[in-house]
């Protein structure tokens, strides 16, 4: 499995390629990583070192893949936060690379706006660009409650409305792929207080999977559940088994994240649980 990832990547901790690229690499993927910055340290923190580059930079690095002849052996491009707009031109130029050698390749939007307790945290142009652009090109996309309700202007404090939402997003995206949806970090008036669910809507309906509320406050646990979710579609074409995979692998990594303290994603220390999770909960029809 070959998977293209154009992401943000920071050397402390774990975030955009920082965090899907070990998790990938650990279940057996090849990953062809693409970073768009090269940060110290998340911008959460208050203050970082680094540069971001430019669309054409990565551009340039998608086309100096394409050079080696490897574009049909491309089994997915996985893309999240988009810094600017000529970033999002080069996705697009990738996403059309990678289908020009191999149609049957798969484009995942984890499209990143941004979250309840942050509010919007993207540019100016950036929400445009994934609602009239990335999406329409996306065969898989994942957002977070906060996002899936901007993109889609419905309410999903109820299952019935987080139903819709995910009908009316999957509705946006590309035809004739699995057009397929993962909600993540979802709270409706039917999950207990102690609960997290993620859903999904794909060809074999909805499914949701709940699991323990954790008490922790960490950064990049998104990007990671993107990836992994992408990976394990890719191995089953099953959203239900993408959805129980990926969902008890990341919580048994930030329940030992939660166990530790720690205020970064513990990717190394856990990464068993990518493989073999602790606990295995499975999705239900809903």
């Amino acid at each position: 499995m070959n998977i293209l990832s154009i992401q943000s990547w920071v050397s402390y901790g774990h975030v955009g390629n920082a965090s899907a690229v070990f998790p990938l690499q650990r279940l057996g993927a090849e990953v062809w990583a693409i970073n768009t910055v090269q940060f110290s340290n998340h911008t959460g923190y208050g203050e970082w070192q680094g540069t971001a580059y430019s669309g054409q930079s990565v551009r340039d690095l998608i086309d100096g893949i394409a050079a080696r002849g490897v574009l049909p052996r491309c089994d997915a491009v996985l893309t999240g936060y988009v810094g600017q707009a000529d970033i999002g031109d080069a996705i697009l130029h990738a996403i059309t690379s990678v289908r020009q050698a191999n149609p049957a390749a798969l484009y995942c939007c984890d499209p990143v706006i941004g979250d309840t307790d942050t509010g919007v945290y993207v540019r100016p142009g950036i929400e445009d660009f994934l609602r009239l652009k990335a999406l329409p090109a996306a065969d898989i996309t994942t957002p977070n409650r906060f996002e899936i309700e901007r993109l889609t202007g419905l309410d999903c404090s109820t299952l019935d409305g987080a139903r819709q939402a995910l009908l009316r997003l999957r509705s946006m995206l590309r035809g004739g792929g699995p057009a397929c949806v993962l909600l993540t970090s979802l709270e409706t008036d039917t999950t207990p207080p102690d609960c997290i669910d993620m859903m999904t809507a794909a060809g074999d309906g909805f499914h949701l999977l709940r699991t323990p509320r954790l008490q922790l406050n960490v950064n990049g646990a998104g990007d990671a559940i993107a990836a992994l979710f992408l990976f394990h579609y890719l191995r089953s074409s099953s959203a239900v088994a993408a959805l129980q995979a990926a969902g008890s692998s990341i919580h048994g990594v930030l329940r030992q994240t939660a166990q530790a303290g720690s205020p970064e994603i513990l990717t190394v220390p856990a990464q068993q649980e990518f493989v073999t999770p602790t606990q295995t909960f499975k999705p239900t029809a809903c």
